[in-house]
């Protein structure tokens, strides 16, 4: 799972025109507009924030004008034709027996340290690939009859494609499910921090402790046990469920799911899957209540390198600007000139507020009104951006990002740098694009270059021109193999999300034995890093990130993933378990896909 984010704190200035009760519920409206936020995917530590500006007037100001819901909930999706089916496999799930299976399954799982590093060469060249050979050898020990009755073809040696395949001649779309089971290194450093060893997959009774074991070998792991355990039942699909797990999701997915992808495609063709599951968030409670998001987006990715490069020569003698002095000079450019936020009511994080706005009991008033007065005002949808653009993390969420990340220039101290190099990091929203992000990047630097007379090629384009004289030269481009459009918005108004959203609320309840549909509100989120789901946006229209691991009564959830003391409630597994055998049970009868 990419791209959590850190603690911290951000403090804004405080005027002193603003009084007590108004400066107290700015401060309350950002509080609750950042924990929200906390459980779109990108879970990290509650910001201690406080709002400086006039919004206290737009926000007690009464919603106005002809206002249609926009987070239309769906009700619980029961299995029909296979109720029984389900509702058998429901009470095995909870059962002792069952249980103690589970923790054996991902408790062993956890056990097989399947690190995945920044910079490996291609299968065949790293060794350091083949720590995926146990694992594969643990999986068919584990999952025998996945092995034995279902079609396994492995790409790139250590990416599997399982087939679950229909008995039927049908024209029914297959469900494809994609994970992956690499997990970030463990700092050696910090081994001893661990309540129990890293790679333990120790079970306490309640948790399973160790590093995969929420991200994500347990959702590998439900999906096996869950196809396993469907095998088992006498199972005989009319729709097929294809498996696609790569190794490599925490590097970018080069060597896994971007292997995997053009399989996919030839076998089903262009929009020839119904909808795609990947990995991704879960849901807890906040604000009296719980809330699901599964990300219907994704923020598209982009590193720029600046080179810049000078005469070189004695430091004795130096010139009026070195090539670091240039590129400091650029690099403050940069940061005095931040990408501005653009929230409009198409942006996918819109239909979230509105779900929160609309179904959370314990959201404060003052914030409910401005959210939904936004729908209908022009004003109100400005006031609402100004107030998120106010706090960095949220600021960061809707609207592209840049962050200077690396810098490197010169050999030794008397020597003057003949080449000094940046790195900035993007994070493109979801209205933007690489090349319009490119394209500020470029014009940002043309005063500069011309000021230092620098032959300037910005992405492969020669931007400066042929008689300008040249003292140097200045160059952007792309630094790794990693750029990435924003993700294609998956629809909230088709069959697949109303299918996975009735699916959520079923799973949720059957757990705790629970009726109705107001139990759990479903909104969709965004995701912010690149998950493997960029190697099928052709595949189909309607990509979901979503695990259904529950992130408790709390926003903290996600505290430990990708750091010291990774952990996993088993009642959180054996819930995702429940989640997967619902979403299949359900998929295979619909005659909406």
């Amino acid at each position: 799972m990419k791209a959590q984010l850190k603690s911290g704190s951000d403090y804004l200035p405080v005027s002193t025109s603003v009084n007590a009760t108004e400066e107290g519920s700015k401060r309350s409206i950002f509080k609750v507009l950042l924990r929200l936020l906390l459980l779109v995917g990108i879970v990290g530590s509650l910001w201690t924030t406080v709002f400086h500006g006039k919004c206290q007037s737009e926000v007690t100001q009464p919603v106005t004008g002809h206002r249609e819901p926009t987070c239309t909930q769906i009700d619980a999706l029961l299995p029909g034709k296979h109720n029984e089916l389900w509702t058998n496999l429901s009470s095995t799930i909870v059962s002792d027996s069952f249980k103690a299976k589970a923790v054996d399954w991902l408790s062993r799982a956890v056990q097989i340290p399947t690190e995945s590093w920044d910079g490996m060469d291609p299968v065949g060249v790293d060794p350091r690939w083949e720590v995926f050979v146990p694992f594969q050898k643990y999986l068919v020990d584990a999952f025998p009859l996945v092995h034995s009755t279902l079609k396994l073809t492995k790409v790139n040696t250590y990416g599997l494609l399982i087939k679950v395949q229909s008995v039927f001649s049908t024209k029914n779309l297959p469900v494809l499910i994609p994970s992956s089971p690499d997990v970030v290194p463990v700092e050696t450093k910090t081994v001893n921090e661990w309540t129990h060893p890293p790679f333990s997959g120790h079970f306490d009774g309640e948790r399973i402790w160790g590093r995969g074991s929420s991200d994500d070998k347990s959702g590998l792991i439900a999906i096996l046990s869950t196809v396993e355990t469907l095998i088992s039942s006498g199972f005989n699909p009319t729709r097929s469920i294809v498996l696609a797990f790569g190794f490599d999701e925490e590097v970018s997915g080069h060597e896994g799911a971007g292997k995997i992808g053009p399989v996919l495609l030839d076998l089903y063709g262009k929009d020839g899957i119904a909808f795609i599951v990947d990995e991704g968030a879960g849901f807890g409670r906040e604000y009296e209540t719980v809330v699901a998001t599964p990300a219907i987006a994704e923020k598209g990715y982009l590193d720029t390198r600046i080179r810049v490069a000078t005469a070189g020569g004695h430091s004795s003698v130096p010139p009026e600007h070195t090539s670091i002095g240039i590129l400091a000079e650029m690099l403050v450019e940069y940061e005095r000139n931040p990408f501005q936020v653009h929230f409009a009511r198409d942006d996918p994080m819109y239909e979230y507020f509105q779900c929160f706005a609309e179904h959370a009991s314990g959201m404060p008033e003052d914030l409910r009104e401005l959210i939904l007065r936004s729908s209908t005002s022009d004003d109100a949808l400005l006031k609402l951006t100004e107030t998120l653009s106010q706090n960095r993390v949220l600021k960061s969420l809707l609207g592209t990002t840049q962050a200077i990340d690396l810098i490197s220039g010169g050999i030794k101290a008397n020597a003057l740098p003949e080449q000094a190099d940046a790195l900035v990091n993007h994070r493109i929203a979801v209205s933007s694009s690489l090349n319009e992000t490119k394209s500020r990047d470029t014009d940002l630097l043309r005063s500069i270059a011309k000021k230092y007379n620098l032959t300037y090629t910005a992405f492969g384009d020669n931007i400066s021109s042929v008689d300008d004289p040249s003292q140097g030269s200045l160059i952007l481009e792309v630094a790794f193999d990693d750029a990435l459009e924003p993700a294609p918005i998956t629809p909230t108004n088709a069959a697949p999300y109303k299918l996975l959203s009735g699916t959520i609320k079923a799973a949720y309840n059957r757990y705790r034995d629970l009726e109705g549909s107001n139990n759990v509100i479903v909104a969709p989120g965004m995701m912010t890093g690149n998950t493997d789901t960029k190697c099928y946006w052709e595949l189909s229209p309607s990509i979901f990130r979503y695990n259904h691991q529950n992130f408790g009564d709390t926003i903290m959830g996600l505290d430990g993933i990708h750091t010291v003391n990774e952990n996993l409630k088993i009642s959180a597994f054996l819930e995702m378990i429940q989640f997967f055998v619902t979403l299949i049970l359900n998929s295979d009868e619909s005659t909406q896909l």
